[in-house]
Formats: C-alpha cells, sequence, structure tokens
C-alpha cells in the first residue's frame, strides 16, 4: 500500500471546550487527511470521553495517550509515528478551513516543495471581527525559505506559527527538525531552522487556519508560573537564534535581519517582569539576565541605537535590582 499523503498532527491537553470544534473541522476537510495522529498529553478534563466519540467518524483517526509533557513533546510523539508524505499541525483549541489543505497538497506534488506557506485568521470567539495575519500579502513564486525570511524581515511582520504551514515530511526527517521540550513559543526555533533550510517555499495566502484568541485569566500564582516560563523560553529562544545569526556570515543582510529580529523579540522578556505577582523573583530574573550573558548576547546582535539605549536601561536596572537585595 501507498503512503498517506496527508498527516495531521493535533496535540490534545485540557481544551474539551474547543475540541469538538476542531475535530469537527478536521472531520469536513476536503480532500479528507488520510492519517490524523492525535497525542493526548496527559489531559484530565473531558477530552479523552471527546475522542472517543469522534474515533467512529474518524477512523483514520489515531489517538496516543501519554503523560504530560507539554506541547512540544506531544508533537514530537506524533512525529516518530507519522506516515504520511506531507504533513501539518494542528493546534486542539483552533479550527481549519474545510479546504484547509488541498491547494497546497497540489502545489507541493506539482513544485516539489520542501514546505507550503499558509494564511490564518485571528478568531476572536466573536468579541470582534476576525482577520488574516498576513493582510495583502501576494502569493510567491518558488522561492527559497530564505528568501521568505528576507521579505519578511523587510516587510516588518514575520510570524513564527508552526501550524501555517504544510511540510513534505522527509524535508522535517531529513533535517531531524524536532521541539523542545517544555518551551514556551517553541515555534520560534523551529520556523525559523525549516525556512533557512527549506530550498523550495511557496506563500499561497489561502486562510488555512482560525487561530483562536480566548480571554484568560490567572490567579497570582499562574501568572507568576506562566510569565516566569515565558522568559526563560525567551531565553532558549534567543540563543538560538543567535546562533542561526551567526552562521549566516555569506549573507550579511539577512544575518543582520535576524539579529534585529532576535533582538526586537528578546526584549519582550523586560516587558514581563514588571507584571510578574513575585516582585522579588521578578528582581532576581533581571540580575540573573544580566550575570548569565543574555544581556551581553543581545548587546552584540542590536543593530541600531534604540535597541541599545533600550539594553543599556535594563543593564541597569539589573545592577539596581543587585544592590536591593
Amino acid at each position: 500500500m501507498s503512503a498517506p499523503l496527508l498527516t495531521l498532527v493535533v496535540p490534545v491537553y485540557n481544551v474539551a471546550p474547543y475540541l469538538p470544534r476542531c475535530l469537527e473541522s478536521l472531520a469536513a476537510l476536503s480532500p479528507p487527511a488520510d492519517e490524523i495522529i492525535v497525542v493526548d498529553d496527559g489531559s484530565t478534563d473531558e477530552c479523552p470521553r471527546i475522542l472517543a466519540e469522534f474515533a467512529s467518524r474518524l477512523p483514520q483517526m489515531r489517538v496516543i495517550r501519554q503523560e504530560n509533557g507539554g506541547l512540544s513533546a506531544a508533537r514530537n510523539t506524533a512525529l516518530e509515528v507519522a506516515t504520511g508524505t506531507y504533513l501539518a499541525f494542528v493546534d486542539s483549541d483552533d479550527f481549519v478551513s474545510p479546504d484547509a489543505y488541498a491547494e497546497a497538497l497540489r502545489l507541493a506534488q506539482d513544485d516539489g516543495l520542501d514546505m507550503v506557506l499558509l494564511n490564518a485568521n485571528y478568531h476572536f470567539e466573536g468579541r470582534e471581527a476576525d482577520y488574516p495575519i498576513y493582510a495583502n500579502v501576494a502569493a510567491t513564486e518558488v522561492i527559497t525559505g530564505r528568501e521568505w525570511l528576507r521579505r519578511r524581515f523587510r516587510a516588518g511582520r514575520f510570524l513564527h506559527m508552526v501550524w501555517m504551514h504544510l511540510y513534505r515530511r522527509d524535508f522535517i526527517e531529513r533535517h531531524h527538525f524536532r521541539f523542545i521540550p517544555r518551551l514556551i513559543h517553541e515555534d520560534v526555533i523551529w520556523t525559523t531552522e525549516a525556512l533557512l533550510a527549506a530550498q523550495r517555499v511557496r506563500y499561497t495566502g489561502h486562510i488555512a487556519v482560525h487561530y483562536r484568541i480566548p480571554v484568560r485569566r490567572f490567579n497570582p500564582e499562574q501568572a507568576q508560573r506562566r510569565l516566569q516560563a515565558i522568559v526563560d523560553s525567551s531565553v532558549v529562544n534567543a540563543e538560538a537564534l543567535a546562533r542561526m545569526a551567526d552562521s549566516l556570515a555569506h549573507d550579511a543582510e539577512l544575518q543582520g535581519m535576524l539579529s534585529d529580529h532576535l533582538v526586537d523579540g528578546a526584549l519582550s522578556v523586560f516587558h514581563k517582569l514588571p507584571k510578574m505577582p513575585d516582585r522579588h523573583a521578578a528582581a532576581t530574573t533581571l540580575q540573573r539576565l544580566r550575570e548569565s550573558g543574555f544581556i551581553g548576547l543581545l548587546w552584540r546582535h542590536a543593530r541600531s541605537a534604540a535597541q541599545r539605549r533600550r539594553l543599556a536601561r535594563h543593564w541597569l536596572r539589573s545592577w539596581l535590582a543587585g544592590f536591593g537585595k
């Protein structure tokens, strides 16, 4: 038997209010997905029951249950068993358009693409009108992933959403792409690495995914854990992007653009610290960012006087935070 054409990877963890709509959208896909690998990452809500109810409607759906290891671990589990020629990721609190991958599959086969770059809608659950992530961005010819990065950096808008792409699975396996466990914003490293490696990509502009933007409320303990995880993950992401930028010495323009991008993104950690309910932890984290060399790394990659001014202020604040202990 020939390999399935399309595998969808769906990590699931405690998303019972949203999971039925996600699975309904997968059931309505045309053409249908040949393989749907759902990894239930230790859900403690109604997700296991909902998945069991959909099992008869989606015979191509395989459910793998594992102890909670986080989104990255769930995706990695699915990657180990996926068999489709092409692969896409779907987050279980989002939903997809009925024709999400139809054109992408045709282009991937006709043009021998490593990746097809898609678009998505921000979905606000009726609080405001949905709108596309990339507005008024023209479809491309076949280009390299690096050229797509260059165009997006020039335009000043590049998002790392891993579920906005269709991938040729042997491209993923040839480069041994996997997600880093327990990392927040894990898409940053994956998407940048994939685009730097991809030799043939096309952007279509097609709205494939509807990205849910829920209203979230956290108690102080939850907020502290979440903000600390975001800061710690942002450090890992910035260090990885810095290594990628350093490897681009032969392409000074793209190297500079990636450096600028990583500094702008990493500077957001300093906006997270004032939001931490635990002020002592915030001060300790700020001091650690300096002592670990993180601020120095950003300084070396900063491309503008404005970035360096901001970094100098944060460096000074980190010293003052240490004296205040």
